[in-house]
């Protein structure tokens, strides 16, 4: 943690704050209140990535030839290529990651600060170490600062660190450090953080990246994405293809040209018939083909809730092993409500009970709860309170009611007490709540009352409820200075909690139907976290683990636990993404869910990044791969079933291109082979058949539907192929068929007619042998022969295709 510097003395002085020159002399050294933003990467370097490709610099070769040659047109259509291709890649790349700027955009534009012993207002960005910041309630606290002086002050914290209760802070003069978030009575404050109640004096300690939030900042810059399964796989395979067809061209230009007389034309011919052959093996359909299928499921997926910002967490949710999930706001509300009353007599009133009914002693409870809060709230149990009796018909508070004195929590005294006037009565009616222990002190319960009472809280914190207690008083004449000095009367208890979203125990059952295991990691007590895991359906055998358990973890114990335990409470946000490492390291396929700022850098190291779209943060939604737009927990089950659908589909039509490919490169090797037959493909036919028609075809495969069982069969396997042997097997093999009509149909029909009929009906062959039917055997092969010749018959006389089927010149006849 940053510290302050030493002050001479203990005291502090008479005038706080810093100079106008002072703090122009900090800025200049300190930098601005803001975190530094990544630029990523320009438009040019992602067309140079792209055309580095070797998929795209044999394009580019074979268009330089076709202008070499004089062929304009043919070189102006695979530039197109080029250019298609091109586009899709750079759309995709250029989905920048904004969430550096969303946190910028989080910190109170204003800060109100003490300079040159007056009160300024200024843009926060321009605050330094040492500045006096005044904080009222309703407050963004601008920087990480020490509370020096306060008057009830209270902050919500729960964006660092996932608890939606206030926390009280203590003023304190002689702090030099800060602690963690989300510690009660302590005087920290953290950036972004919201006042509650009270107002305050603060020191700043840290601005821009060396704040909490700063540092959530530099651990997401710091994580680098890494590459789906999917891709990882698909791109060891392309390159494979590609050192395999670029040895492939070397040989085919060496044997054409020595095997053609040798001369300048045997070399460019030799040429043309080496990228043929390289690209027939470079597998240039994928980068098209998967653009499709994802972006296909992602229209599927957003028809379901949910939104896709990185297409290739599609894919992957299908395999996903492990689901990690926050517990507020994603599995419960992140919204207190008040959940039960106990009267004095010890009567529970359960308000979500459907046939409730508030009785008199229960009327008087929430009436007395209500009247010690806020009529303008902003702590989260007032908004309850206010909630609770609107629904339950409560009228507001009468004009005739005037508030007459409060008497603020403190750390003395952990109670709110307010006094009211009612009309011209002499007697001010009083109403306080608080702590239990606190109220039934100042009760003067006795010890047969007072146990009663600890029973009743520890019966109701035992489910994962927090607890106040209310009492009332009437007073005569003037106000103490003290509620201690009032006879309050026990009202009863107020129990609240942060409900469980009602569609999250069936989504958590159909996970663990379909082998995925779920995790809760959670800021929150590990009470809470118990109770909540249990009603949500999540194990909790194995028990709980706390940030201090992780504390004292080394990276391998961390591991050995993490395999078993399902419950984490009381974690900051550098242990959640410590949790995500730790469980891919273990091979898990990791699917992290979170609303809060303090989920974000997990989100964004975790294999799927899953944000909250209603309730969560833009940070959270912009570090998440994907976005539920309603919260609904259950549309994640959807969503898992459509990426196994997807995956299941791409691996059909992978095997379909692989199919694709045999035909083609045995047409562009065996010429060179016989050496006396001519060129019966050249590129500008590939480029033709595997940019535009076969990704076409593939299409068929998108819109099959998903197997009954998906959802009952566990994540397929981490080490699983998409290009398993069996597949690779049936598509060579089908490959192998197809190429054996091909070549069949240019042997029978090149003796009798010319060159390009030949070719056309080879081509033709080719190009109906693969159309979309889920299989393609030597029967189908055969009858599209047929099909061939009769369609040749109908367009031999067409002279724009006879001139792209020849290749336009007399050196490709030759």
């Amino acid at each position: 943690m940053p510290t302050l510097p030493k002050k001479p003395t203990a005291q502090r002085p008479v005038t706080v704050g810093l100079t106008e020159a002072e703090a122009a002399r900090r800025l200049a050294q300190q930098g601005p209140n803001e975190l530094a933003v990544d630029q990523g990467r320009s438009l040019a370097d992602i067309a140079i990535d792209v055309l580095s490709e070797p998929m795209f610099m044999l394009l580019v070769a074979a268009g330089i030839l076709y202008l070499l040659l004089g062929e304009t047109a043919d070189a102006l259509m695979l530039m197109g290529c080029v250019l298609l291709v091109m586009v899709i890649t750079i759309v995709q790349e250029r989905r920048t990651e904004r969430a550096l700027d969303t946190l910028r955009t989080l910190a109170s534009p204003r800060a109100l600060v003490l300079r040159d012993g007056v009160q300024r207002r200024i843009d926060s960005r321009e605050l330094v170490q040492g500045d006096w910041v005044i904080l009222a309630e309703g407050d963004r606290i601008p920087a990480d600062a020490l509370l020096r002086e306060s008057l009830h002050l209270a902050t919500d914290e729960s964006l660092l660190t996932g608890e939606s209760a206030a926390v009280s802070k203590t003023a304190s003069v002689d702090a030099r450090s800060l602690d963690r978030p989300g510690g009660e009575d302590l005087p920290s404050l953290f950036a972004g953080t919201l006042v509650t109640s009270g107002h305050g004096l603060c020191e700043v300690l840290a601005t821009g990246p060396r704040t909490e939030f700063g540092k959530i900042g530099s651990a997401l810059q710091s994580i680098q994405r890494v590459a789906s399964p999917l891709q990882q796989e698909t791109n060891a395979v392309v390159r494979k293809l590609a050192i395999a067809g670029l040895g492939a061209c070397v040989i085919v230009v060496l044997v054409y040209a020595l095997t053609r007389g040798n001369n300048a034309l045997a070399w460019k011919q030799g040429l043309l018939a080496g990228i043929s052959m390289a690209m027939s093996l470079l597998p240039e359909e994928f980068p098209v083909v998967l653009t499709i299928f994802m972006a296909l499921g992602a229209w599927r997926i957003s028809r379901h809730g949910v939104l896709t910002r990185r297409m290739p967490a599609i894919e992957t949710l299908g395999s996903a092993t492990v689901l990690c999930v926050d517990k507020t706001g994603t599995l419960t509300r992140n919204h207190m409500t008040l959940t039960a009353l106990v009267d004095a007599s010890g009567a529970v009133v359960n308000l979500h009970a459907p046939d409730r009914a508030l009785d008199d002693a229960a009327t008087q409870l929430l009436s007395a709860g209500l009247l010690a809060s806020r009529q303008q709230a902003f702590d989260p149990m007032d908004r309850a309170l206010h909630e609770a009796a609107a629904a339950n018909g409560l009228p507001n508070v009468s004009p005739e009611w005037v508030l007459k004195r409060e008497y603020p929590l403190s750390a003395q005294l952990l109670a709110v007490t307010q006094a009211w006037q009612v009309g011209a009565e002499d007697t001010l009616r009083v109403y306080a709540k608080g702590a239990p222990e606190t109220i039934a002190r100042l009760c003067g319960l006795d010890t047969a009352a007072h146990a009663q009472v600890s029973a009743q809280v520890d019966a109701l914190a035992q489910q994962g409820l927090r607890v106040l207690a209310a009492a009332t008083a009437a007073v005569h004449g003037p106000l103490p200075e003290s509620p201690a000095a009032m006879s309050l009367q026990w009202m009863g208890l107020l129990a609240f909690a942060d409900p469980l979203r009602p569609e999250v125990p069936a989504a958590v059952d159909a996970c663990r139907s379909a082998g995925i295991r779920v995790v809760m990691i959670t800021g929150d007590y590990p009470a809470t976290a118990l109770n909540i895991a249990a009603a949500a359906g999540i194990g909790t055998t194995a028990g709980v683990l706390t940030g201090d358990d992780l504390r004292s973890m080394d990276d391998q114990q961390l591991a050995v636990r993490s395999a078993g335990v399902n419950v984490y409470a009381r974690v900051t946000p550098d242990q959640k993404l410590r949790l995500v490492l730790a469980l891919k390291a273990q091979g898990e396929i990791v699917a992290m869910t979170g609303d809060g700022l303090n989920d974000a850098p997990a989100l964004k190291a975790a294999h799927i990044g899953i944000a909250m779209g209603g309730r969560g943060t833009d940070v959270a939604r912009e570090s998440a791969s994907l976005i539920l737009m309603d919260d609904s927990f259950a549309a994640i089950v959807e969503a898992v079933r459509l990426g196994r659908r997807i995956y299941g589909n791409i691996r059909k039509a992978s095997t379909f291109i692989m199919a694709v490919h045999v035909p083609i490169a045995g047409l562009s090797m065996i010429p060179v082979l016989t050496g006396h037959w001519p060129l019966l493909l050249l590129p500008v036919h590939v480029a033709l058949l595997e940019l535009i028609i076969d990704p076409a075809c593939t299409l068929i495969f998108e819109a099959e539907e998903a197997n009954a069982d998906v959802m009952k069969r566990p994540p397929r396997p981490v080490g699983e192929r998409l290009f398993s042997a069996t597949a690779v097997s049936v598509a060579v093999l089908q490959g192998l068929c197809v190429l054996a009509v091909c070549i069949g149909a240019f042997a029978l029909l090149q003796t009798r007619h010319e060159t390009d009929s030949a070719r056309a009906v080879t081509y033709a062959t080719r190009l109906f042998a693969f159309a979309p039917v889920h299989t393609s055997d030597l029967l189908w092969a055969l009858a599209c022969g047929v099909l061939s010749l009769i369609w040749f018959d109908m367009v031999k006389r067409t002279a724009l295709w006879r001139s792209f089927i020849s290749g336009s010149t007399d050196t490709h006849r030759r």
